[in-house]
């Protein structure tokens, strides 16, 4: 029988201590020795932080990003196919939203292993359950295009989209998040609404739902801090 393939949740901020988590994703990684990550350095930093006494250097780490191959991947699952668990960890939240993890859930499925969703936070989760917008139709769109061209059109499209109660949830590599903001105040209707929540569960956590014409006499700190994006309606 091939081992479990574990979605391990991490801290959404660098604030975060093993409280916000479930006591399930530590009883987990206390039985887990291997692992795929996007980044070896900071799944060491946040496996150390649960203070489980286990020896990190005894932990094997594959990396698993967008340049990762199904060669590779199904390299790396050989301990599943003989038998051990394995875990699946994002740089931050839930693993497989706006990450490549779903590439290791799809092989586990062809494997045959079983899929462990852990309960965890996630910032396009509560970017939503905090805009005010509709909660029960919404997309998210993950990032939009870096050519100015393609991405004013996709902006336009996605506000057309809010305008019918139908929420658009989007995000921009945090160097570019400022370009983006000055893109949507100058592409929309003064009167559409966009929420911004920035480092939410952080020391600097700010969540704002305001129309267009507000946004242009508010001051934003967004530059290099993660954020989620989104047009919608109050209803």
């Amino acid at each position: 029988m091939p081992g479990n393939l574990y979605l391990i949740p991490t801290y959404l901020s660098d604030l975060n201590e093993k409280s916000f988590l479930s006591p399930l994703v530590e009883e987990v990684v206390k039985n887990t020795k291997y692992y795929l990550v996007e980044n070896t350095r900071s799944a060491r930093r946040f496996i150390s932080s649960l203070k489980t006494g286990i020896v990190i250097d005894d932990l094997q780490f594959e990396i698993l990003d967008k340049k990762t191959t199904w060669d590779d991947l199904y390299s790396f699952f050989e301990p599943i196919r003989n038998g051990n668990d394995m875990g699946l960890m994002s740089e931050a939240g839930l693993p497989c939203l706006a990450d490549p993890g779903n590439l290791a859930v799809g092989l586990a499925h062809q494997t045959n292993a079983k899929v462990v969703p852990l309960p965890g936070s996630s910032s396009i989760q509560l970017a939503l359950i905090a805009s005010g917008f509709n909660g029960q139709l919404f997309t998210f769109n993950g990032y939009l295009p870096i050519d100015k061209g393609l991405r004013i059109k996709k902006i336009k499209e996605l506000e057309k989209l809010a305008s019918r109660n139908h929420t658009q949830l989007f995000m921009e590599t945090p160097y570019r998040n400022h370009q983006l903001f000055e893109d949507i105040i100058k592409t929309c209707d003064p009167d559409t609404l966009l929420s911004l929540a920035s480092n939410i569960s952080g020391s600097s956590e700010f969540i704002r739902t305001q129309s267009i014409k507000k946004w242009k006499n508010t001051d934003i700190q967004i530059h290099k801090v993660p954020a989620i994006f989104s047009f919608g309606m109050f209803s």
